[in-house]
């Protein structure tokens, strides 16, 4: 099952202040990505998950969001966590909590360049 349309526009609805957001299917679900950049998916359950990492991770769990697993046969916890409902809802904290994926998002690709 893939990522139902129109929560997809929805998101990116929600998303737009940003820029440019676009969203690219990958294995069901869909990457959102500004300027280039994975900073948000949407998996096949239609849930949201925003990039994670030291300067942002705390207020996902402190929301008691969970991080984003793999269903394969081995789990793997990868750096995204659900961002909370409350949050989707409005648009100005979206965009917010959006940004500083974004810019964990590219901390991180401009890590891997070094």
């Amino acid at each position: 099952m893939a990522v139902n349309p129109e929560y997809k526009a929805y998101v990116l609805d929600q998303l737009s202040p940003l820029g440019p957001v676009m969203a690219r299917a990958m294995f069901g679900g869909a990457g959102i990505y500004l300027d280039g950049i994975m900073f948000a998916l949407i998996t096949r359950a239609d849930v949201l998950y925003f990039r994670t990492g030291d300067a942002n991770r705390d207020e996902y769990e402190d929301a008691d969001m969970g991080p984003f697993v793999t269903n394969k046969e081995k789990s793997t916890v990868m750096p995204y966590h659900e961002v909370p409902p409350d949050v989707i809802e409005d648009g100005d904290d979206m965009c917010d909590w959006a940004r500083r994926a974004w810019d964990v998002a590219k901390a991180a690709k401009a890590a891997k360049k070094r």
